[in-house]
């Protein structure tokens, strides 16, 4: 079913969005919670971050790698 939902309730226009974007944030955790060894710790990637934020261009390069 495609329902329509208040945007002022949900940022997905359908129950459909709504539930595919859960199904695919579930799998993502799901594969990290499998994939233990792939994690940074938070202090290493702010770090890392605030080197390229300081970069000409750099936060376009921050913003390029959170869309993975």
């Amino acid at each position: 079913m495609n329902t329509q939902l208040d945007p002022i309730v949900s940022e997905f226009e359908t129950q459909e969005q709504a539930d595919s974007y859960d199904r695919w944030l579930k799998a993502k955790v799901q594969h990290s919670i499998d994939n233990p060894g792939q994690g940074m710790p938070h202090d290493q990637v702010m770090s890392k971050v605030d080197a390229i934020l300081k970069l000409p261009g750099g936060c376009a390069l921050v913003l390029k790698q959170l869309s993975l």
